[in-house]
């Protein structure tokens, strides 16, 4: 890449640079992001967050509608409303901010996902298979929060040991 005469116009070029990385990322605001899908839990607001990490989303971000705004627990839940026109689809955050909305994600085919979880679900484990990103969802059935990292769900006992797990893998 610094071979080539557009290195300069790459975004984020730094970023790739892994050992330059920890000094020009932002931190993800994990607590703000949990707070939001536990208010949508409780009122069965169905939701996937996209938590980009190293591997650039933009191929997943164009299908959507661009936004830039910093995360912030009102936005979160006023996108995800179910009268509001950026409802449908996955929200990608890349450095503390909301990037996109409306996105379109890769399903996942695989066969050993139950029958019970539903499309939100196969999207949110198709991009942690394709990609490092992370996904938060919020099941419109159950409310249940679900965790999703490198294709499948992670477990935990609860708001803060989610909290913990997620910190863990952001920082990784």
């Amino acid at each position: 890449m610094i071979g080539t005469t557009n290195f300069t116009n790459k975004r984020s070029f730094l970023k790739q640079l892994k050992f330059l990385q920890t000094e020009i990322t932002s931190e993800i605001d994990t607590e703000t992001i949990l707070q939001a899908c536990k208010n949508m839990s409780k009122t069965k607001t169905g939701a996937l967050i996209v938590i980009e990490r190293t591997n650039s989303l933009d191929f997943l971000i164009n299908s959507g509608d661009a936004m830039n705004a910093q995360v912030n627990e009102v936005i979160l839940e006023s996108i995800f409303y179910k009268n509001s026109p950026l409802h449908d689809g996955a929200t990608v955050i890349r450095d503390n901010f909301i990037v996109a909305t409306r996105v379109v994600l890769p399903i996942s085919s695989s066969t050993r996902i139950p029958a019970r979880f539903g499309l939100r679900h196969r999207a949110a484990i198709g991009v942690t298979e394709k990609t490092d990103a992370i996904c938060l969802l919020v099941s419109e059935e159950t409310g249940e929060i679900s965790y999703i990292n490198n294709g499948e769900f992670v477990l935990y006992k609860n708001s803060e040991d989610l909290f913990v797990k997620l910190q863990k893998d952001l920082n990784a």
